[in-house]
C-alpha cells in the first residue's frame, strides 16, 4: 500500500460512510476524480460547489446509480463500490434524490409503507411509529395524497420514507431545490438535523451554501470534479476566497449562492 493509500485508509477509519480516491462518471469518462470524503455517525457533512462541479454525480456514485471507475465506497468499513441501488439500500444507504422522491398518487401512509418494502411486514408498523416520532407533522397527513402536499411536506415525506429502513447513512441531493427561502431554512435547520439525531451520518449536496454551512459539521468544496477545500464552517467562512467564490461576498443567506 502506498503512502497516499495508507493516509486515506486512516482518514476513513471510524466513518459510517466514506470514499477513498473515488473517480466516477459516465461512459468511462470521469466527472469526479480522486475524491476522499468521510461522514461519521451523527454527523452532517455538506458538499457545495458551482454548477457542473460533480456534486450530484458523487452522490449517485455512492448509491450505485453512476459507475465508479476507480477507488472505493465504504459503509462502516465494508466496501460497497458499484453495488446496485437496492443492494446499497439493504446495506444501510438511504438516498433522497432531488426529484421523483415520493409516489404522488399514494397517500402519506402508503408512501411510508413503500419505504419499508425490505422489512418483514410485522416490523412496518413499529418503524412507521418511529418515523412519526422523528417527523410528527406527518402524523396529521397520513390519509393525504403525496401529490397534494406542499414542496416542504413532500421533502419531509421523502426523508421519512427513507428513514423507514433506519439507514446508517442518509444521502440527500439538493433537498431545498424549488422551496421558498423560509421553508428551505426550516428543512435544513430542523428536519436534516433530526436525521443526524437518529445516529445516522448525513451527506447533503445543497445549493444554498451559506444556509447549509450553518447546519453542517464539516463541508467539502468541489470544483471541476475535485475537492478544492475541506473544513468546518468556521474555517471556510474565515477564508476570503471561499466567501467570494461560493457565497457571493455579502449575498443574503436565503439566496441560492452555489449549487
Amino acid at each position: 500500500m502506498s503512502a497516499e493509500e495508507t493516509s486515506n485508509a486512516k482518514s476513513t477509519q471510524g466513518a459510517a460512510l466514506a470514499t477513498e480516491l473515488l473517480s466516477a462518471g459516465y461512459a468511462g469518462r470521469a466527472v469526479v476524480q480522486e475524491l476522499s470524503i468521510r461522514v461519521e455517525p451523527g454527523e452532517v457533512v455538506s458538499v457545495v460547489g458551482p454548477n457542473g462541479s460533480g456534486k450530484s454525480t458523487l452522490l449517485k456514485a455512492l448509491v450505485g446509480v453512476v459507475q465508479v471507475l476507480s477507488g472505493k465506497v465504504l459503509l462502516d468499513g465494508k466496501e460497497i463500490t458499484n453495488w446496485a441501488p437496492d443492494a446499497a439500500a439493504r446495506a444501510g444507504i438511504g438516498y433522497v434524490p432531488q426529484i421523483d422522491d415520493v409516489f404522488a398518487p399514494l397517500t402519506v401512509r402508503e408512501n411510508l409503507e413503500m419505504g419499508g418494502y425490505l422489512l418483514p411486514l410485522r416490523e412496518v408498523p413499529g418503524r412507521m411509529t418511529h418515523v412519526l416520532e422523528v417527523f410528527p407533522q406527518l402524523a396529521r397527513m397520513l390519509s393525504r395524497k403525496a401529490g397534494q402536499l406542499s414542496g416542504g411536506e413532500r421533502k419531509m415525506l421523502a426523508m421519512g420514507r427513507v428513514l423507514m429502513l433506519q439507514p446508517r447513512a442518509f444521502i440527500l441531493d439538493e433537498p431545498t431545490a424549488n422551496l421558498a427561502p423560509a421553508l428551505a431554512n426550516t428543512l435544513l435547520e430542523d428536519h436534516i438535523r433530526q436525521l443526524s439525531a437518529t445516529g445516522a451520518s448525513v451527506l447533503v449536496v445543497e445549493q444554498r451554501a451559506r444556509a447549509v454551512l450553518a447546519i453542517s459539521d464539516r463541508t467539502y468544496v468541489l470544483t471541476g470534479g475535485r475537492c478544492r477545500l475541506e473544513g468546518t464552517p468556521a474555517e471556510l467562512l474565515a477564508s476570503p476566497d471561499f466567501a467570494d467564490t461560493f457565497l457571493g461576498g455579502t449575498r443574503h443567506a436565503s439566496e441560492p449562492a452555489a449549487e
